[in-house]
Protein backbone atom coordinates (compact mmCIF):
# COMPACT_ATOMS: atom_id res chain seq x y z
CA UNK A 1 0.00 0.00 0.00
CA UNK A 2 2.61 2.27 1.17
CA UNK A 3 4.11 1.85 -2.50
CA UNK A 4 1.20 2.42 -4.31
CA UNK A 5 0.34 5.24 -2.42
CA UNK A 6 3.89 6.85 -3.22
CA UNK A 7 3.43 6.04 -7.00
CA UNK A 8 -0.16 7.13 -6.78
CA UNK A 9 1.34 10.55 -5.84
CA UNK A 10 4.37 10.80 -8.17
CA UNK A 11 2.32 10.01 -11.20
CA UNK A 12 -0.86 12.66 -10.00
CA UNK A 13 2.33 15.10 -9.39
CA UNK A 14 3.72 14.92 -12.59
CA UNK A 15 0.46 15.20 -14.28
CA UNK A 16 -0.28 18.08 -12.68
CA UNK A 17 3.07 20.13 -12.75
CA UNK A 18 4.42 19.40 -16.10
CA UNK A 19 1.36 20.72 -17.70
CA UNK A 20 2.54 24.07 -19.37
CA UNK A 21 2.05 26.99 -17.28
CA UNK A 22 3.19 30.88 -16.77
CA UNK A 23 5.65 29.12 -14.10
CA UNK A 24 7.32 26.68 -16.19
CA UNK A 25 7.58 29.22 -18.91
CA UNK A 26 9.34 31.74 -16.60
CA UNK A 27 11.94 28.88 -15.30
CA UNK A 28 12.78 28.10 -18.77
CA UNK A 29 13.87 31.66 -19.67
CA UNK A 30 16.12 31.70 -15.93
CA UNK A 31 17.51 28.22 -17.12
CA UNK A 32 18.00 29.47 -20.45
CA UNK A 33 20.01 32.70 -19.27
CA UNK A 34 21.51 30.80 -16.21
CA UNK A 35 20.28 33.75 -14.20
CA UNK A 36 20.04 33.09 -10.56
CA UNK A 37 18.38 29.56 -11.93
CA UNK A 38 19.24 27.72 -8.40
CA UNK A 39 16.99 30.10 -6.50
CA UNK A 40 14.61 30.27 -8.86
CA UNK A 41 14.17 26.66 -8.91
CA UNK A 42 14.13 26.07 -5.26
CA UNK A 43 11.11 28.37 -4.56
CA UNK A 44 9.44 26.53 -7.45
CA UNK A 45 10.10 23.16 -4.92
CA UNK A 46 9.52 24.85 -1.93
CA UNK A 47 6.33 26.37 -2.73
CA UNK A 48 4.79 23.19 -4.54
CA UNK A 49 6.08 20.91 -1.87
CA UNK A 50 4.73 23.39 0.68
CA UNK A 51 1.24 23.58 -0.95
CA UNK A 52 1.17 19.84 -1.06
CA UNK A 53 2.10 19.00 2.10
CA UNK A 54 -0.93 21.81 3.43
CA UNK A 55 -3.48 19.81 0.97
CA UNK A 56 -2.61 16.68 2.45
CA UNK A 57 -2.85 17.81 5.83
CA UNK A 58 -6.27 19.04 5.27
CA UNK A 59 -6.09 22.76 3.94
CA UNK A 60 -8.66 21.41 0.86
CA UNK A 61 -11.41 21.91 2.82
CA UNK A 62 -10.23 25.31 4.14
CA UNK A 63 -9.46 26.99 0.57
CA UNK A 64 -12.75 25.53 -1.06
CA UNK A 65 -14.58 27.73 1.65
CA UNK A 66 -12.94 30.92 0.80
CA UNK A 67 -13.91 31.24 -2.58
CA UNK A 68 -13.56 35.40 -2.59
CA UNK A 69 -9.91 34.79 -2.25
CA UNK A 70 -9.17 32.67 -4.95
CA UNK A 71 -11.25 35.01 -6.99
CA UNK A 72 -9.03 37.98 -5.87
CA UNK A 73 -6.04 35.98 -7.02
CA UNK A 74 -7.55 35.32 -10.03
CA UNK A 75 -7.55 39.67 -10.98
CA UNK A 76 -4.27 39.91 -9.41
CA UNK A 77 -2.70 37.00 -11.01
CA UNK A 78 -4.03 38.39 -14.53
CA UNK A 79 -3.20 41.98 -14.37
CA UNK A 80 0.43 40.08 -13.49
CA UNK A 81 0.62 37.97 -16.87
CA UNK A 82 -0.83 40.67 -18.39
CA UNK A 83 2.16 43.29 -17.62
CA UNK A 84 5.07 40.42 -18.17
CA UNK A 85 3.39 39.41 -21.18
CA UNK A 86 4.03 43.15 -22.67
CA UNK A 87 7.39 42.95 -20.96
CA UNK A 88 7.84 40.36 -23.50
CA UNK A 89 6.27 41.82 -26.39
CA UNK A 90 8.92 44.59 -25.62
CA UNK A 91 11.89 42.26 -25.24
CA UNK A 92 11.00 41.06 -28.84
CA UNK A 93 9.99 44.49 -30.22
CA UNK A 94 13.78 45.40 -29.07
CA UNK A 95 15.44 42.55 -30.04
CA UNK A 96 17.47 41.99 -26.51
CA UNK A 97 19.63 39.24 -26.55
CA UNK A 98 18.40 36.60 -24.33
CA UNK A 99 21.27 34.78 -23.25
CA UNK A 100 22.48 37.63 -21.03
CA UNK A 101 19.84 38.83 -17.99
CA UNK A 102 17.73 41.82 -18.85
CA UNK A 103 19.53 44.97 -18.78
CA UNK A 104 22.84 43.73 -18.08
CA UNK A 105 21.99 42.59 -14.61
CA UNK A 106 20.05 44.63 -13.17
CA UNK A 107 17.75 42.25 -12.14
CA UNK A 108 18.53 41.09 -8.71
CA UNK A 109 18.67 37.86 -7.19
CA UNK A 110 15.37 39.63 -4.74
CA UNK A 111 14.01 40.59 -8.02
CA UNK A 112 13.87 37.37 -9.52
CA UNK A 113 12.73 35.55 -6.64
CA UNK A 114 9.48 37.85 -6.31
CA UNK A 115 8.55 37.77 -10.02
CA UNK A 116 8.60 33.34 -9.43
CA UNK A 117 6.69 33.92 -6.35
CA UNK A 118 4.49 36.07 -8.35
CA UNK A 119 3.98 32.97 -10.65
CA UNK A 120 3.52 30.99 -8.07
CA UNK A 121 1.48 32.04 -5.60
CA UNK A 122 -1.06 34.58 -7.89
CA UNK A 123 -2.20 31.44 -10.10
CA UNK A 124 -5.45 30.56 -7.60
CA UNK A 125 -5.54 27.55 -10.19
CA UNK A 126 -2.49 26.01 -8.19
CA UNK A 127 -4.43 25.58 -4.84
CA UNK A 128 -6.85 24.26 -6.23
CA UNK A 129 -4.32 21.50 -7.98
CA UNK A 130 -2.40 21.00 -5.31
CA UNK A 131 -4.12 22.01 -2.30
CA UNK A 132 -7.44 21.09 -3.22
CA UNK A 133 -6.58 18.49 -5.85
CA UNK A 134 -4.05 16.50 -4.36
CA UNK A 135 -5.21 16.83 -0.99
CA UNK A 136 -8.51 14.87 -2.09
CA UNK A 137 -6.95 12.03 -3.39
CA UNK A 138 -4.62 11.53 -0.53
CA UNK A 139 -7.71 10.88 1.43
CA UNK A 140 -8.14 7.30 -0.55
CA UNK A 141 -4.94 6.18 1.62
CA UNK A 142 -5.40 5.52 5.39
CA UNK A 143 -2.81 6.45 7.84
CA UNK A 144 0.90 7.22 6.95
CA UNK A 145 0.38 6.02 3.25
CA UNK A 146 -1.19 9.62 3.04
CA UNK A 147 1.96 10.90 3.63
CA UNK A 148 3.67 8.67 1.12
CA UNK A 149 1.44 9.81 -1.57
CA UNK A 150 3.17 13.73 -0.87
CA UNK A 151 6.12 12.54 -0.72
CA UNK A 152 5.62 10.74 -4.34
CA UNK A 153 3.78 14.22 -5.43
CA UNK A 154 6.72 16.11 -3.98
CA UNK A 155 8.91 14.08 -5.77
CA UNK A 156 7.33 14.78 -8.82
CA UNK A 157 8.19 19.00 -8.05
CA UNK A 158 11.43 18.54 -7.36
CA UNK A 159 12.13 16.31 -10.42
CA UNK A 160 10.75 18.62 -13.08
CA UNK A 161 11.57 21.99 -12.09
CA UNK A 162 15.46 20.43 -11.57
CA UNK A 163 15.12 19.21 -15.36
CA UNK A 164 13.42 22.12 -16.64
CA UNK A 165 15.96 24.82 -15.11
CA UNK A 166 19.23 22.85 -15.65
CA UNK A 167 18.15 20.82 -18.45
CA UNK A 168 17.12 24.33 -20.78
CA UNK A 169 21.22 24.53 -20.74
CA UNK A 170 20.31 21.91 -24.08
CA UNK A 171 18.32 23.82 -25.99
CA UNK A 172 21.40 26.84 -25.85
CA UNK A 173 22.78 26.42 -29.03
CA UNK A 174 19.25 26.93 -30.82
CA UNK A 175 18.93 30.40 -28.68
CA UNK A 176 22.50 31.53 -29.74
CA UNK A 177 20.38 33.26 -32.10
CA UNK A 178 19.00 36.38 -31.91
CA UNK A 179 15.83 35.44 -33.76
CA UNK A 180 15.43 32.16 -31.46
CA UNK A 181 14.47 34.74 -29.22
CA UNK A 182 12.45 36.94 -30.65
CA UNK A 183 10.17 33.90 -31.35
CA UNK A 184 10.42 32.71 -27.88
CA UNK A 185 9.66 35.88 -26.03
CA UNK A 186 6.57 36.50 -28.70
CA UNK A 187 5.32 33.01 -27.74
CA UNK A 188 5.62 33.65 -24.10
CA UNK A 189 3.66 37.27 -24.62
CA UNK A 190 1.18 35.81 -26.86
CA UNK A 191 0.77 32.44 -24.01
CA UNK A 192 1.08 35.00 -20.83
CA UNK A 193 -1.79 37.03 -22.48
CA UNK A 194 -3.89 34.36 -23.41
CA UNK A 195 -3.87 33.40 -19.63
CA UNK A 196 -4.35 36.68 -18.20
CA UNK A 197 -7.61 36.83 -20.67
CA UNK A 198 -8.63 32.93 -19.62
CA UNK A 199 -8.48 33.66 -15.67
CA UNK A 200 -10.50 36.92 -16.26
CA UNK A 201 -13.46 34.91 -18.36
CA UNK A 202 -13.51 31.95 -16.02
CA UNK A 203 -14.52 31.61 -12.59
CA UNK A 204 -12.35 29.87 -9.83
CA UNK A 205 -14.58 29.79 -7.87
Amino acid sequence: MISTAYLAGLAAGAGLIIAIGAQNAFVLRQGLQRHFIGSVVAVCILADVGLILLGVAGMGLAVKQHPSLLEWLRYVGAAFLAVYGMLALRRAWQGESGLQPVGNGALSRGRIVLACLAFTLLNPHVYLDTVVLLGSLSTHYAGNARWFFAAGASTASVLWFLSLGYGARLLLPVFRSPLAWRVFDVAVAVFMLTLAVVLLRQSVS
